[in-house]
């Protein structure tokens, strides 16, 4: 590594970030407040401090290219394994979740259709892939990766999306291949997955320039189960009624244990965080004013929507309160074990919802709506996500036959708002207010 950049890292980290989050927060303070919504209880105190970790980690990304090594990673790949290493960690997902609550998602989307993607590839896929071509990014700067670090226990879109970057850039992929989950888990594909950890340690080493630290290893995964297992006590506060806050709030609180699994600092931060959301519970503050109905989401956030849809659903007294997609790194991650490192993170990894049968995802649905005493069902059918959205009508079809749920799907896209049909999505969901009403 460059030790000039490693140096300006390290200025940038000890006096450069705190000095621009200090003057954002002094603009923060000197700008007018707009009209607050009637509908809503009071906002989440600890939002500010998260936008401050988020705007951080992407300030700091710009300076980590040759101080550090970079690694850029899917949602779903078990980056402990990168953590002691040393790895600047950069989730493309998590980005283009930003980008398409920037808005930013048509422009970028088009770069890469320009360059021969086609419209009915995944849009963060489209979005990454628009950066990577034109360097637009609401972050400012990406810092170029020295490793792409993949698992298609998500989808195989980000195998050959993956594969597109490190041919653009001649970088290294790893991919951890994690064998579909028919029934139950097999002993045999925990000891192939254990084997597939074990062959990176020696790329890793090779790439960052440091040798392998285990019991940094086993410090890393008991902060990232710890952390997993604390944001699962956040979303365990919604089952109160009214709930303290919003599957939409999940939706962005969520970054840090997407963005930052392994680190103290999203430990430290959903510590905050459930501290707040407990007082409220006990002082009976609700996100919704007048929480009349409670409802479950189903997939991925339509982020360019998200504030419209919070205020449509709060108007009419309905809540979100617990979700498929927000629930996913509460459910699998707390297996984790500093004991059992490698094991650990096979099962924990394979077990994602998205690597599991139709029945698995049926029934943690039915746990969920049970849980959280949901009263109605959302289900966004993502263009972009296929593996998400396979199979949504007849989930929705067993759930009304079984629970008699009302229920609504959604056609719509994660980030590119030219999937989305205003018209169509207000007629189906007048029609699912009618019989929530009924």
């Amino acid at each position: 590594m460059n030790l000039l950049a490693l140096g300006r890292y390290h200025w940038m980290k000890e006096i450069g970030a705190p000095a621009l989050m200090k003057l954002r927060s002094a603009g923060r303070k000197r700008r007018p407040r707009g009209k607050a919504s009637t509908c809503f209880g009071p906002p989440l105190a600890c939002a500010s401090r998260l936008k401050e970790i988020m705007t951080r980690h992407y300030f700091l990304s710009r300076y980590a290219e040759s101080a550090m090594p970079v690694a850029w990673v899917t949602s779903g790949a078990p980056v402990e394994i990168l953590r002691p290493f040393g790895f600047y960690t950069i989730y493309p997902e998590n980005h283009g979740a930003l980008c398409g609550a920037q808005k930013m998602g048509p422009e970028l989307c088009s770069i890469a259709e320009e360059h021969g993607y086609h419209q009915d590839l995944c849009s963060y896929a489209r979005i990454d892939l628009g950066v990577c071509f034109s360097g637009k990014t609401p972050a400012g700067k990406l810092p170029k990766p020295d490793l792409l670090f993949a698992s298609n226990n998500i989808c195989q879109t980000v195998v050959y999306w993956y594969k597109v970057l490190a041919r653009t850039w001649n970088i290294p992929l790893i991919l951890f291949d994690t064998p579909y989950n028919f029934g139950e888990i097999r002993e045999g594909d925990i000891a192939y997955m254990k084997e597939q950890f074990e062959e990176m340690i020696p790329i890793l080493e090779k790439i960052s320039g440091k040798r392998f630290d285990e019991g940094r290893f086993r410090e890393v995964i008991e902060i990232a189960s710890r952390t997993s297992d604390t944001w699962g006590q956040v979303l365990a506060t919604m089952k109160a009624q009214p709930a303290p806050m919003t599957i939409f709030d999940a939706f962005v609180h969520l970054a840090p244990v997407v963005s930052l699994r392994g680190l103290p600092v999203a430990l430290e931060y959903y510590e905050i965080l459930l501290k707040e959301l407990q007082a409220r519970v006990e002082r009976g503050i609700g996100a919704v004013i007048n929480e009349r109905k409670r409802l479950m989401w189903d997939n991925i956030a339509i982020w360019y929507k998200v504030r419209d849809f919070a205020n449509l659903f709060a108007e009419r007294g309905m809540n979100f309160v617990t979700a498929t997609y927000t629930n996913a790194w509460a459910e699998t991650n707390t297996n984790l074990d500093k004991n059992r490192p490698f094991e650990s993170m096979a099962r924990t990894y394979s077990l994602v919802i998205l690597n599991n049968n139709l029945n698995h995802r049926l029934h943690l649905m039915e746990r969920l709506i049970g849980d959280f005493n949901v009263d109605g069902l959302v289900i966004h059918s993502a263009r972009s996500c296929k593996p998400y959205s396979v199979g949504q009508y007849d989930l929705k079809r067993l759930l009304m036959e079984r629970l008699g749920l009302p229920s609504v799907v959604i056609e719509a896209d994660i980030t590119d708002s030219r999937a989305y049909s205003e018209e169509q999505a207000r007629t189906r969901l007048e029609a699912f207010f009618e019989a929530m009403d009924s």
